[in-house]
């Protein structure tokens, strides 16, 4: 397999995986799947991050298992008839859905050559995919968001749920705005989960190390951060795009959901902040 995954993608799966071996329970977010579909270098790539301090360390493992908690927790709020998970890399939801409500529709959208090696991997591992699990590779260099979710199946008059974790701070705001339009033209009652990189000043230190450590990281691998935000025009950014802000957990938030009544003091990081944006009534 020449193609692979991002290393941001392989390493967000790597702390999913870390989450459910090292962290006490109750896990936040229990994935088996997770270091499966890395495969065998998952132990380096394990390694490589314990060796960041320990506060950070835990502080990853802890983000990148709420926010898809947090997502997944969207999702079950409401009767959504699909599940798009945009920038999908190795997001396992599609194998950890056993007794889902009601008949759900998946849809993992990613890079042509991102996907093709994730197939690889759940066809070696032996993992079911079904009629109700659908792949839509799309490039945006030369195709839409749309276009690759219709050649897939998708059916825009349908409340469908898009997650959008870690992805948002490698694109450029015309990016963004483009595939916030493009959600806000779906059905009413669609939802958005959306990940968004903050602006220094809402660093504490331990946001401000990971930053000073990811930044020459990101670069040296093609993965730089375009785009930062404040809260408040996140939410003027959303508004515009023809979206109703539904939920805006700050950090404390979280913890109070999530992480209430740890001994073992884990919590999320200061770096990223989640929201939900929701498509309006028609005509509201």
């Amino acid at each position: 397999m020449e193609a692979s995954p991002s290393r941001t993608a392989l390493m967000t799966a790597v702390a999913r995986g870390r989450h459910r071996m090292e962290d006490q329970a109750p896990l936040i977010l229990d994935d088996p799947v997770a270091l499966q579909l890395v495969g065998a270098r998952w132990r380096d790539l394990a390694a490589r991050a314990a060796q960041l301090p320990s506060e950070l360390d835990a502080q990853i493992r802890a983000s990148m298992a709420v926010r898809s908690r947090y997502a997944e927790d969207r999702l079950a709020r409401r009767p959504f008839h699909q599940y798009v998970i945009l920038g999908a890399g190795l997001d396992s939801f599609a194998w950890r859905r056993h007794g889902d409500s009601h008949a759900l529709m998946v849809f993992e959208v990613d890079h042509p050559a991102s996907q093709a090696w994730k197939r690889q991997r759940v066809e070696e591992l032996g993992l079911s995919t079904g009629d109700r699990h659908a792949f839509a590779p799309v490039d945006f260099e030369t195709q839409s968001l749309r276009g690759g979710l219709d050649a897939s199946g998708f059916d825009g008059d349908r409340p469908t749920l898009f997650s959008w974790l870690g992805v948002t701070m490698y694109l450029t705001n015309d990016a963004v705005e483009s595939t916030l339009r493009t959600v806000a033209a779906c059905a009413p009652g669609t939802e958005v989960v959306m990940e968004y990189a903050v602006t220094d000043p809402l660093l504490d230190d331990v946001g401000r190390e990971f930053r000073g450590y990811f930044a020459p990281v990101s670069r040296s691998v093609g993965e730089a951060v375009h785009s930062r935000w404040s809260p408040a025009d996140v939410e003027s950014f959303v508004d515009r795009c023809g979206l109703r802000i539904a939920d805006h957990p700050s950090r404390q938030d979280l913890v109070s959901r999530y992480f209430e009544g740890r001994d073992d003091g884990l919590r999320p990081w200061s770096v990223t902040r989640l929201l939900t944006a929701q498509v309006p009534p028609s005509g509201g």
